[in-house]
């Protein structure tokens, strides 16, 4: 059979640029802002690859690259109708990912994770009943066969911390999204961070920002939903460490953050899926209550029944060690990063009332897990682990 080639829909040239068209690019030029701008050029293939490895953002194109799938190579010949129970989950082993990967296949849905090639196989996908299919953000070419018979994509997926944020989060999100638009995609679910559109001096955020917005403009069926941090994250961040008797790192900052479980996430955003009301919106999902790294702290100790050793870095330690790391061009990275650690530790609250999201979502507050219970139930199965395994060490022991 003849290599498929993708119908050119949407062709854009999807650039943090400061040459926008817009009124405010001649203040986006002189901040140093990024900003974005599109073109739509249907003649051409879809346009899919970076034409520089620079590190800037300021000044990237995507230039055209013909971009062709074989229907063979998945077993689905041209015009079968797609499931909408068809689902593709990017970024599935990751925290979230994998929660809405298990939460979709409880409730029925056709699940197919899209992991990288990787030294470990994703095999517990495959033990849930998912199908696993290998492709890279970063290499465009490698994402068109992976839609092939998808009704809908829910977008999990981020960089590595070794690698430059904008290489997933901005140039592969960008081909994902134009794949999914010449491909016919139904609907698209793309996570952001809540306050993004805030703090346009933090590389990840304004790349959450510019992606929203690339999506609003594509034309595809969306929806985006912020986020304000993940419960699962606080385990080694905090709760290790305070077990171990190792250093918890903390902040001098009365910074805000209502933590949500992510396996509240994954099934508030497939009632979202589910509701057409809801197509094209922005929802922001929050925790029950904001929490400041200290009353965190405070609670994993309790818990644990032992105090922490904990290490304060004070924020102006964060900003003078940002201004540092951008002197040389290896250590850019690291500055873009300690960017986001410093709004993390400014005087700001990472939460929203969630009284209308539920509302519309046709959800009770009260079945929301709170940080108290789930960390709760964490320390709970941990320590009647420790005890067992002390109780099983004591029966093993050897006495002449």
């Amino acid at each position: 059979m003849a290599a498929l080639r993708l119908p050119t829909q949407l062709v854009t040239r999807g650039t943090l640029d400061y040459h926008n068209s817009s009124p405010s690019s001649a203040t986006a030029a002189s901040s140093g802002r990024l900003s974005w701008r599109r073109s739509l050029t249907p003649e051409n293939s879809i346009s899919l690859f970076p034409s520089s490895s620079s590190s800037s953002l300021n000044r990237e194109r995507l230039i055209v690259v013909p971009v062709t799938c074989s229907a063979a190579a998945v077993n689905l010949a041209p015009g079968t109708p797609v499931r909408p129970t068809s689902i593709l989950v990017v970024g599935a082993t990751g925290t979230l990912g994998r929660q809405i990967v298990r939460r979709a296949l409880d409730e029925g849905y056709d699940v197919r994770c899209l992991v990288r090639p990787r030294p470990a196989p994703a095999d517990f996908l495959r033990d849930w009943g998912a199908t696993v299919v290998n492709a890279d953000l970063s290499k465009p070419e490698t994402i068109p066969a992976t839609l092939v018979g998808i009704h809908t994509v829910i977008d999990c997926a981020t960089g590595r911390p070794e690698e430059p944020i904008k290489t997933v989060d901005w140039e592969g999100k960008v081909a994902l999204i134009q794949c999914a638009k010449a491909m016919g995609i139904q609907k698209y679910v793309f996570y952001s961070i809540h306050n993004c559109d805030k703090h346009p001096e933090v590389p990840l955020m304004e790349i959450k920002y510019c992606t929203e917005k690339f999506l609003q403009e594509s034309g595809l069926n969306h929806i985006t939903i912020r986020l304000c941090g993940f419960m699962q994250g606080l385990i080694g961040q905090y709760a290790v460490p305070i077990l171990e008797e190792k250093s918890v790192w903390g902040t001098d900052a009365p910074t805000r953050i209502a933590y949500m479980d992510t396996q509240d996430i994954a099934r508030l955003t497939l009632i979202a899926l589910r509701n057409d009301k809801i197509n094209g919106k922005l929802l922001t999902f929050a925790g029950p209550r904001a929490w400041t790294t200290q009353e965190v702290i405070t609670l994993c100790e309790r818990l644990a029944g032992q105090d922490a050793n904990v290490t304060t870095v004070p924020v102006s330690v964060l900003r003078v060690t940002r201004q540092l790391t951008r002197f040389f061009q290896w250590t850019n990275d690291v500055a873009d990063r300690l960017a986001f650690s410093e709004v993390l530790s400014s005087d700001t609250v990472f939460s929203v009332p969630m009284t209308e999201t539920n509302s519309l979502l046709g959800v009770d507050q009260k079945d929301m897990v709170t940080l108290e219970k789930y960390l709760q139930d964490y320390f709970s199965n941990i320590l009647k682990k420790l005890k067992g395994l002390k109780a099983q060490s004591k029966q093993s022991d050897i006495y002449f």
